[in-house]
């Protein structure tokens, strides 16, 4: 049975439907009928303008062929012309009339070579497009009348519905109640109302559509402040519950906010794939889950990618340092399981009601940056609240500033060696250098937040040279004159005319490995000045070097790119072979690039290859290396 709304709405859309179609037929009827009459009209000046009919005396002058015409039909323009282009006759209409779109006269013309006259005319169709709007007018009246008929029936049909479920309720309400025999008696009958099928289907009509809108509403609600991969609060819980539960009147009066950041997962998801980065995520998602279980009142939320935020409720920073000792206990034990250079860091602070929590988020992110200068999954406690006005919010910064000094000064760097396997015999490929960076301790510092430091404190450049120095330092000691080796190249090195010069120089004093090095640059960074990007690879390719094009896809990349750049690698971004086994879009896509790319011969690699599915895929589309956990895993160079 429908719903009030449901019979309204229904009616009316029918109601439209039928006004389109009728509005839609007479339309066409009309501009059917009108092309004929405008045909037919074209016959008769032919007819009038003959020879034989010119002579006759009612249309010998062209006024009378004037009259003529306009006997014939109504015109909105009729002018005659002779050869020279003068006006012999002008007549415009000034009351044309009720027209409708689309179907207005088009003027047209006709020259009568016997009488040496051109004759522009428009003819005029008001009367027909009148008649046409009448019956459309009428019809939307009619079908309105019935829409309100039927709506009127429908109010009266619902009022005595609702009357007897009102009734009922009533009855329910007096037997709970404990009401006398004769409204229980009352109640029997009303009863007996419910009997009625309509009614009966009316009700768990309503029943059913009440439990979907339950339904959606979770939902959306699990949408709105569920984070999909660890099943845990997301950012927009934490920012309700700090609102809620700690800034308004509550229980809790004090406590700590601990942020654990995830160091490697942007490095996971690189070398060994998505996946890989979601397990660990959720792994480290199930270690602070557990260790916070001890702490009946604390919660614990993720705040994007690879932060997660705990709060301790009514907790003093020194009871909350033992959670943070027993955390890093289980991140080290699983940071040796899983052979990581390690697992997560965590700032801690204390907040009381009157801290906002931006800068609650802002002192707990800096206790993260100077806990990742020290140990492998190290905290600390942001016990200074008032850094953030004393200007000293670059606490953290100054303590990174100092660690890459000291990694630069002392070149505590070591070099791993991701191989690419090639798809066939005559692929040539590389290996990867992949490096990492050591603490006064001899401990691995993050390497994704090394890097970010480095660029933000503006100490990238110094950190690619040392990278360089130290690959061909390594090549040449270890006699590896046989292999090649792929080394990342920044975008803001590229574009410092200093670290260009340096470069070219140090290619050319060791020609015996320059031929072996290809330099890996982001698409994104080649594309910020492509000029500069352009100088770069002709004197790569003049010293014998090479160069790849990694994450490729990313961008807007033209056909120009290729052609003015002409690099000699492009490695495809990890979102295009990631499950490129079940993505037939973007198995269409790689078969483009490749056929295009080798038609420039230029070879196209694959990263983050997961599987032997992926692998099988990526061969069948001609792609001439891959690179992945699945192919193998970073070893000492």
């Amino acid at each position: 049975m429908y719903t009030f709304p449901q019979l309204l709405l229904r009616n009316t859309l029918l109601s439209l439907i039928f006004i389109l179609s009728v509005s839609a037929i007479s339309l066409s009827l009309l501009s059917s009928l009108l092309e004929g009459k405008a045909t037919q009209h074209s016959q008769v000046i032919s007819l009038l303008t003959k020879p034989s009919v010119t002579t006759n005396k009612e249309i010998d002058t062209i006024k009378r062929l004037a009259e003529a015409l306009q006997q014939t039909t109504t015109y909105n323009v009729l002018i005659i012309t002779n050869q020279a282009g003068e006006e012999l006759f002008n007549y415009k209409n000034t009351d044309i009339g009720l027209t409708l779109p689309l179907t207005s006269p088009k003027p047209k013309k006709y020259i009568a070579k016997q009488l040496s006259v051109s004759i522009e005319y428009q003819l005029n169709f008001s009367g027909e497009q009148t008649l046409v709007i009448n019956f459309i007018l009428s019809s939307l009246v009619l079908s309105f009348s019935l829409v309100f008929f039927a709506a009127t029936m429908s109010i009266k049909r619902h009022k005595t519905v609702f009357k007897i479920i009102n009734q009922q309720i009533k009855s329910d309400l007096a037997l709970v109640n404990h009401t006398n025999t004769s409204d229980i008696e009352q109640s029997g009958a009303n009863n007996d109302i419910l009997e009625i099928p309509e009614l009966k289907q009316g009700i768990s009509d309503i029943k059913e559509l009440m439990a979907k809108q339950l339904e959606n509403t979770l939902n959306l609600e699990k949408e709105a402040y569920i984070d999909h991969l660890t099943k845990l609060d997301n950012r927009n819980r934490f920012v309700q519950f700090y609102e809620n539960k700690i800034v308004q009147e509550s229980p809790v009066q004090f406590g700590v906010l601990i942020i654990t950041r995830c160091s490697e997962l942007q490095t996971i998801n690189q070398i060994h794939g998505y996946k890989e980065g979601d397990n660990y995520i959720s792994h480290v998602a199930k270690l602070i889950t557990k260790t916070l279980s001890a702490y009946s009142d604390g919660n614990v939320f993720r705040l994007n990618s690879s932060d997660f935020a705990c709060i301790l409720p009514n907790i003093e920073l020194k009871e909350a340092e033992k959670f943070t000792k027993e955390l890093t206990i289980q991140f080290n034990e699983y940071q040796q399981a899983s052979d990581l250079d390690s697992v997560a860091y965590s700032g801690l602070v204390h907040f009381d009601k009157s801290k906002p929590l931006g800068e609650l988020l802002a002192l707990a992110d800096t206790g993260v940056s100077v806990a990742q200068t020290q140990s492998s999954n190290a905290w600390y406690s942001q016990r200074d609240t008032d850094i953030l006005q004393k200007n000293s919010a670059n606490y953290g910064n100054q303590n990174w500033r100092q660690e890459i000094d000291s990694v630069l000064e002392n070149q505590r760097v070591t070099l791993l060696l991701q191989p690419i396997q090639p798809s066939g015999r005559n692929s040539k490929v590389y290996g990867e250098i992949l490096a990492r960076f050591l603490n006064s301790n001899n401990e691995m510092l993050p390497t994704a937040s090394f890097i970010a430091m480095a660029e933000k404190l503006d100490k990238i450049i110094a950190v690619d040279k040392l990278i360089i120095e130290t690959t061909i330092k390594e090549i040449i000691s270890k006699n590896m004159f046989n292999h090649s080796f792929g080394i990342n190249i920044s975008a803001r090195s590229i574009s410092d005319e200093h670290f260009m010069i340096w470069l070219e120089r140090k290619l050319l004093r060791e020609p015996q490995v320059a031929p072996r090095l290809i330099f890996e640059i982001t698409e994104y960074g080649l594309q910020q000045n492509i000029k500069t990007s352009k100088r770069l690879i002709n004197m790569l390719h003049r010293v014998g070097s090479r160069i790849t094009v990694e994450r490729f896809g990313v961008g807007l990349t033209s056909f120009k790119f290729f052609r003015d750049l002409t690099p000699d690698y492009i490695k495809m971004d990890s979102s295009y072979t990631r499950d490129i086994d079940d993505d037939k879009n973007n198995q269409y896509f790689l078969r483009l690039m490749v056929d295009l790319a080798h038609r420039l011969s230029i070879n196209v690699l694959a990263e983050s290859v997961e599987s032997q599915e992926e692998k099988h895929t990526l061969d069948k589309l001609f792609i001439d290396g891959c690179q992945g956990f699945y192919i193998g895993k970073p070893a000492p160079l």
